[in-house]
């Protein structure tokens, strides 16, 4: 059977998880990458990934239960791409606003501050389209815009006796498949903040994927002293 482009993205998006954990080196991941996006068929995207678990869980043992898909951070891109927006615009006046946690981006999303503030966190959610335009008006107000990471974003607002403008917290490499987000708008007297950092459940994830690497090197060394101690015992006899 023909593969498609999503299913694509998916085996591609679980050799980048592979490759983060440890379980491939960069010459191999770039080899099963490449191998990725050649394949025409199930059949031939199949054994690339035959020997990996999905991204950011660990192999169940057997007879386990199958886990619950993922949602927000830990979710790969094309799952969290093409579902119905549930917000497409925020206002504030003398007060504040907030859009964070599991929602989904409009493909046009407008927000508002007027002598006020808000707050925009795509960390976790879902987004209508693959291509998002947020655009963000404050005037004598501030806002927030958090992304993760490896989103895709361009950001090109304007501002008027005051900000906007982009920082990082946290510097990753951006995902091809991620949707694209557009950020624009303008501040007057006031400011438009756009942030990367990564999420609790994200940071998390990393730790334990890093405590996993550490056991198993560990591991690894107490195997190889051991051997090490029964060779020399074997050679005193």
């Amino acid at each position: 059977m023909r593969a498609s482009d999503a299913e694509r993205e998916r085996v591609a998006e679980t050799l980048r998880e592979a490759v983060a954990e440890g379980r491939l080196e960069m010459e191999e991941f770039e080899q099963r990458l490449e191998a990725t996006y050649k394949a025409r068929t199930h059949g031939e995207l199949e054994p690339i990934v035959r020997d990996l678990p999905a991204p950011g869980t660990t192999p169940a043992p057997a007879g386990t239960a199958p886990a619950r898909a993922a949602t927000g951070s830990t979710a790969r891109w094309a799952d969290r791409i093409g579902k119905p927006a549930t917000s497409s615009g925020a206002f504030a006046f003398w007060g504040g606003f907030r859009r964070r946690g599991n929602w989904t981006v409009g493909r046009k999303f407008t927000a508002f501050a007027f002598w006020g503030g808000g707050e925009i966190d795509l960390r976790e959610a879902d987004f209508e389209d693959r291509e998002v335009v947020i655009r963000c008006f404050a005037v004598m107000g501030g806002m927030h815009v958090t992304l993760p990471p490896d989103l895709h974003a361009d950001v090109r607002g304007i501002g008027i006796m005051g900000g906007f403008g982009e920082s990082s917290k946290d510097e990753g490499v951006v995902s091809p498949d991620s949707p694209r987000v557009r950020i624009t708008g303008f501040a007057l007297m006031g400011g438009v903040g756009v942030e990367r950092k990564r999420s609790k459940a994200e940071k998390q994830r990393l730790k334990e994927a890093e405590r996993t690497r550490a056991r198993e090197v560990d591991g690894e060394r107490e195997r190889g002293r051991l051997e090490k101690g029964k060779g020399k015992g074997e050679a005193d006899v």
